[in-house]
């Protein structure tokens, strides 16, 4: 086996290609050097965009499953049918028109593009660190770049996601066309925010530990920031399945899908079908085969990431609705905190077991679109930013 460097394809700080031979099988390696200002910035748009195009496709469908996780009561008739999705849609159409579906939807993208940047950034670094090259490409570590990745983008973001969820959940009727746009200027994102600031909990003999620490080590003006992480521990809690579980789940489908049995019509390119099988090689200790492979088909690409988001949502699903039920606690509780253990049993004692599913059905509806766009975007970006 020999190696030679051929020319590059970019900037050849960032991208470098040789050719490797390797009984009689020459072919072109690209060798990215990740670490650069200039990767790091591009995968940062790219994830960021691909976040951005992921939610807003589902929208609407998000709205409609925060008002059934959250028990909003202008909203419990619809739970638990099908048709109670529709009828909830309706209900809202009806009364704010279609910006109604899209109702706090500014603030999401406000934390989604940064989120996603990270996100996918993390992983893109993470992965250079635990997989570097093909002998280190287990299971296991694709689990763990996975939820490292989330959780350091879901820590930086949460208070913008919490201010989202308070405001999809408002449903106080305002009959005016352009309510989304109104709902800022009228300073609802301010009066959302100041409301979280104000609801500091009050002290109680079984407040979680954290919470008195804060409030006995820090001014009272930190210790009204920890309301903007109501919700957190189950949200950690659930975001190790959750992105462990998409992105290894998306990587082993990618794998399947250039297997020699499907190759041949799920990745595009070149006619030289032996180029896209997965197959171990000799070199396999110095090469990284993921950053010269090519792209699957679109509807390949899409099956990878729907199944990714099918996944993902179902391990992960119970943490996100206690979580939701503990980050509007201050609307529907007289700013009362209920700690992770007092909502999980609120919510069994409530609806049992199945409380903890509701609206997966539409959580499917919604992640299964939004985590197949959010991959076939950040893919697409890549090669269209050069990476």
């Amino acid at each position: 086996m020999s190696e030679k460097p051929i020319s590059s394809s970019l900037d050849g700080s960032l991208i470098r290609q040789r050719a490797s031979t390797n009984d009689g099988d020459s072919k072109k390696v690209k060798i990215i050097d990740k670490q650069s200002v200039e990767y790091i910035v591009r995968s940062g748009i790219a994830g960021g965009v691909a976040g951005s195009a992921a939610k807003t496709l589902i929208a609407p469908l998000d709205r409609i499953k925060i008002l059934f996780q959250t028990s909003n009561p202008d909203f419990l008739k619809y739970r638990g049918t099908f048709s109670g999705f529709y009828m909830a849609g309706k209900s809202i159409w009806k009364n704010d028109g279609i910006l109604g579906l899209f109702q706090g939807h500014s603030v999401t993208l406000l934390r989604m593009f940064p989120y996603a940047a990270i996100k996918f950034v993390s992983y893109e670094q993470i992965r250079a660190i635990l997989i570097p090259h093909d002998a280190y490409e287990t299971g296991f570590r694709r689990f763990m770049t996975g939820s490292l990745s989330g959780l350091g983008s879901v820590f930086l973001t949460y208070p913008l996601d919490l201010i989202r969820i308070r405001m999809a959940f408002e449903t106080k009727h305002v009959h005016t066309r352009g309510h989304n746009h109104l709902t800022l200027r009228r300073g609802k994102l301010i009066c959302t925010i100041q409301d979280i600031f104000a609801e500091i909990p009050a002290r109680r003999a079984n407040d979680p530990k954290w919470l008195k620490f804060m409030r006995n080590t820090l001014p009272q003006p930190l210790v009204s920031i920890s309301n903007f992480y109501r919700g957190f521990a189950p949200t950690i809690l659930g975001m190790i399945p959750y992105a462990g579980v998409s992105f290894f789940t998306h990587d082993l489908i990618h794998d399947i899908f250039r297997s020699r049995y499907l190759a041949s019509w799920a990745v595009s390119g070149s006619s030289d079908k032996s180029s896209n099988i997965i197959r171990k090689s000799s070199n396999k200790n110095e090469v990284n085969s993921r950053d010269s492979r090519k792209p699957l088909r679109a509807y390949a690409q899409l099956i990878a990431g729907g199944l990714a988001g099918m996944c993902s949502q179902t391990a992960a699903y119970p943490f996100e609705v206690i979580r939701r039920r503990m980050q509007v606690g201050g609307a529907i509780n007289q700013g009362q905190f209920l700690s992770f253990k007092e909502t999980t049993r609120l919510i069994f004692r409530e609806s049992g077991l199945k409380g903890y599913f509701v609206g997966l059905t539409i959580g499917y509806m919604k992640v299964i679109p939004m985590v197949a766009c959010s991959f076939f975007v950040y893919e697409r970006s890549k090669a269209f930013l050069g990476i």
